[in-house]
């Protein structure tokens, strides 16, 4: 199977190509993987191939479709904080970019008499949500965001949907809980705090809060997100009839609870290293991203996620701690 990650030099994007360099699509290690990205930190993972790429240049997202891929994880983007000041960035990548992809992916499939459909699992957000909320976000509420970051992603949703019911591609919109804890450094998406005030008390450093201890948030940790995508990719999608996007599971917790089920894994002194500084503009991003959802649809559908954030602290600590 030739599989594409758009995106692969990201840190999602290297744990997939891992996993599925492992066997974890039903046991075949063979797959020709390609990863495109800006950028590559890491060396080529076994028989794997990274090319540069920047998605957001003339004929690359064209050329990359011209190769009849069976298998695209569209995992490339640019952040949602970087989405927001950078107004032109934001719909340069995160929308441009996957229009020609799939009008590029149509005239594939009617060239080859209509034989050629492939699977497209696009990294979709929960910020295509905008309040006001209710207490539980069910898999009937509205998408209607309120940020940038969220209209491109919600567009690009549109899009897959509508590419998949016309019988273009397969493909599936994932609305990922906001990932925790990222290994590495800080970037620059307004939910980075989420994963540095468990990060670096972890790894002997200072954290800055930006927000009140009160806010509450959606999580699932990176090893879910990959989990997600490979159970993506072996679903059948027809059981998500013409609805291509999906909430996912996760787990809802004020920072407070952050913090507190830090304590309880490293001890005060870890909690000590995290300082409040508030931050206006991140504070009111936060304001508008949803808290609690009900994903009964993916539930139903095997989709699974952490029950605890002392969980997702947990995969952190086995997969990437110190890790910096």
């Amino acid at each position: 199977m030739k599989i594409f990650i758009l995106g692969g030099g990201g840190m999602i994007g290297q744990k997939l190509a891992k996993s599925i360099n492992l066997g974890a699509l039903g046991g075949v290690k063979e797959h020709n993987v390609v990863l495109f990205d800006v950028a590559f930190q890491n060396d080529v993972i076994g028989s794997l191939q990274n090319r540069i790429c920047n998605v957001s240049e003339a004929g690359q997202m064209e050329a990359i479709a011209r190769e009849r891929p069976d298998l695209i994880f569209h995992l490339a983007s640019v952040v949602s904080g970087q989405a927001e000041t950078d107004f032109d960035l934001g719909w340069n990548v995160n929308f441009h970019p996957t229009w020609r992809l799939l009008e590029t992916l149509k005239r594939e499939h009617l060239a080859s008499s209509c034989t050629y459909r492939p699977r497209l699992i696009f990294t979709s957000s929960i910020a295509v949500f905008g309040g006001p909320y209710p207490e539980l976000i069910t898999d009937e509420f509205l998408s209607a965001p309120q940020t940038s970051y969220g209209a491109q992603k919600s567009i690009c949703e549109a899009l897959i949907g509508d590419f998949s019911r016309k019988g273009f591609i397969d493909g599936i919109s994932m609305r990922l809980p906001t990932i925790c804890v990222r290994p590495g450094k800080a970037n620059l998406a307004a939910s980075s705090f989420f994963s540095s005030i468990i990060r670096e008390p972890l790894n002997g450093t200072d954290a800055i809060l930006p927000v009140s201890d009160t806010v509450r948030h959606w999580h699932a940790s990176p090893k879910s997100a990959v989990n997600f995508l490979i159970h993506a990719s072996l679903l059948d999608l027809t059981r998500l009839g013409t609805r291509r996007a999906i909430n996912l599971p996760g787990i809802s917790c004020t920072v407070a609870e952050q913090i507190e089920a830090l304590r309880s894994i490293a001890g005060q002194d870890a909690v000590n290293r995290i300082k409040i500084s508030k931050n206006a503009e991140i504070e009111k991003i936060v304001e508008g991203w949803p808290r609690n959802f009900q994903p009964n649809r993916s539930l139903e559908l095997g989709f699974v996620a952490e029950k605890s954030f002392s969980e997702i602290i947990t995969v952190y600590i086995d997969e990437d701690y110190k890790k910096l």
